[in-house]
């Protein structure tokens, strides 16, 4: 593979070097990389750490009860209306615990807890009644667990009682979110990309419909048209590069991307940015008109809003993969011990003193850390180790440096990376500060990749895309991982990997 040449242009990428108790504008160039390559990467992440948290709740103005939204409120509300149930029913079921609980999942699953512009007790009414259906199916299908088995006619009578209480409650704490909403009292600050004229019009009828609870502050856009402008309900704040700082300025907790002079490959990196900032972001889609509202879809008078998913690293679950890769390399670490001795033993023997070679890399927004290998062999200088692309063919590679990376056993030390938290198991594989800089500057979205920590192995790895080959395509994987991860795409990954290590299909 040929490595592109030439310096990259002065901003392009970032290393933030990070030191504790500095705030983010304290950052200092890494050392081991010309000053022109080391620039501050605001385009993956503005504000990292503890800095991040304290300006989300900087700019974040509601109430701590409200900043969870109603989940917990439409919780709260199912099981008041479980318990009422419980009280009316015909005749007391001993597995009722079991119905509420399967039911309340049902629930989950449905999506009825989920943040919505709009409540409709009748658009919920075929989901509750089927999440209570399911419960009832449940407590009937493992009868022989429980003492007594309640008749047919008291089941469908105690179902009855449950879906009426369920939606009265529902009812009540729909009407009580739309009257805070128009009172004032849930109202989240709320920017337009594109002011258009599909933009003025979703500005005025949220303007005028504040049940849905986004108060329009104003437009971004770079180039409003001069005929549209004196008819736009709010003013226009700034241009599209600015989105970053006026969502810091004006507290903006959601985005509506509608149609405005912007491509929408450019609006990629630049709705990323609110990935760090906890902003929800709504698209309109193309050819909205001919577009199929479903459940997972919000509407606005007709015009329907596409919710984006929540970045993986704002969810709980993204809590459980840094657990899981910390009981997975520590156990790792003490059950591959002798492998790790051995292979130890064999570089000693090979190449002399110096067992574990020292890389600098580049993690989670940007910041560089210190990767661990098994040496395979000695650089001649930092220079070489730091602008070397590859060494699979290099003739100085023997016979032990050779078997390591075929078998990838000398990425084995990176799992004290992994327990350190320099690394995750699965993630994005981490590169050199030099390679970085030059494909940041070449390739779109390479930078994206830091969004989340560096990976022992990728899903890009898991395709085979390690060695020489193509970087486009690495990148292009490595966000598709991130835009869609979940914990058993986490296990496939691992999976395959393995399978690989197996065949030897190291780089």
């Amino acid at each position: 593979m040929d490595v592109p040449g030439g310096a990259p242009s002065r901003g392009q990428f970032v290393v933030l070097q990070e030191r504790r108790g500095a705030r983010a504008s304290e950052v200092t160039p890494s050392s081991t990389v010309p000053r022109e390559q080391a620039e501050v990467l605001t385009t993956v992440a503005p504000e990292v750490g503890p800095l991040a948290a304290e300006t989300v709740a900087r700019r974040n103005p509601e109430p701590w009860w409200l900043r969870s939204g109603v989940r917990p409120y439409l919780f709260a509300a199912d099981l008041l209306a479980f318990g009422l149930a419980g009280l009316l029913a015909p005749r007391t079921d001993p597995a009722l615990s079991l119905v509420w609980a399967v039911s309340l999942i049902a629930f989950a699953v449905a999506g009825l807890y989920r943040s919505r512009l709009t409540f409709s007790l009748l658009d919920d009414i075929p989901a509750l009644f089927t999440g209570i259906a399911v419960g009832f199916t449940a407590r009937l299908s493992i009868p022989a667990v429980f003492d007594r088995v309640e008749p047919a006619r008291s089941l469908i009578a105690h179902a009855l009682v449950l879906l009426v209480c369920v939606s009265a409650f529902r009812s009540a704490a729909y009407f009580a979110v739309r009257l805070s909403r128009r009172q004032g009292r849930i109202q989240h600050q709320t920017v337009i990309l594109g002011a258009g004229a599909l933009g003025a019009h979703l500005a005025r009828i949220l303007i005028d419909h504040p049940k849905y609870g986004l108060a329009p502050v104003g437009f971004i856009d770079s180039n409003p048209s001069p005929r549209l402008r004196p008819l736009l309900p709010v003013p226009v704040l700034g241009p599209y590069e600015q989105l970053d700082s006026l969502i810091r300025e004006h507290s903006v907790r959601d985005v509506i991307v509608a149609f405005g002079e912007k491509r929408e490959s450019e609006l990629v990196d630049l709705l990323r940015t609110c990935d760090r900032l906890h902003v929800q972001v709504f698209i309109v889609p193309r050819l909205y008109e001919l577009h199929n509202v479903s459940r997972g879809t919000d509407d606005v008078r007709g015009i329907p809003l596409v919710r984006t998913r929540e970045p993986a690293f704002r969810r709980p679950r993204w809590r459980t993969k840094r657990l899981f890769d910390l009981v997975v390399a520590a156990s790792a670490l003490l059950v591959l011990s002798p492998v790790l001795a051995l292979c130890a033993l064999a570089v000693r023997r090979e190449g002399g003193p110096g067992v574990i070679f020292r890389q600098e890399r580049v993690g989670l927004d940007g910041r560089p850390f210190d990767l661990l290998k098994f040496r395979s062999l000695s650089p001649v200088n930092e220079q070489e180790s730091q602008t070397q692309w590859n060494i699979q063919n290099d003739h100085r590679l023997g016979p032990v440096g050779r078997f390591l990376r075929r078998t990838s056993l000398d990425e084995l030390p990176q799992l004290w990376n992994i327990v350190k938290g320099d690394m995750s198991l699965v993630g994005p594989r981490p590169e050199r500060p030099f390679f970085v800089a030059q494909f940041a500057d070449r390739i779109p979205r390479y930078v994206a990749r830091h969004r989340v920590p560096a990976g022992l192995t990728g899903w890009a790895q898991a395709h085979g895309l390690r060695g020489d080959t193509s970087i486009e395509e690495r990148a292009r994987f490595d966000n598709y991982y991130i835009e869609n991860w979940s914990l058993w795409l986490d296990v496939k990954i691992l999976v395959r990997t393995v399978g690989q290590v197996l065949r030897r299909e190291g780089g």
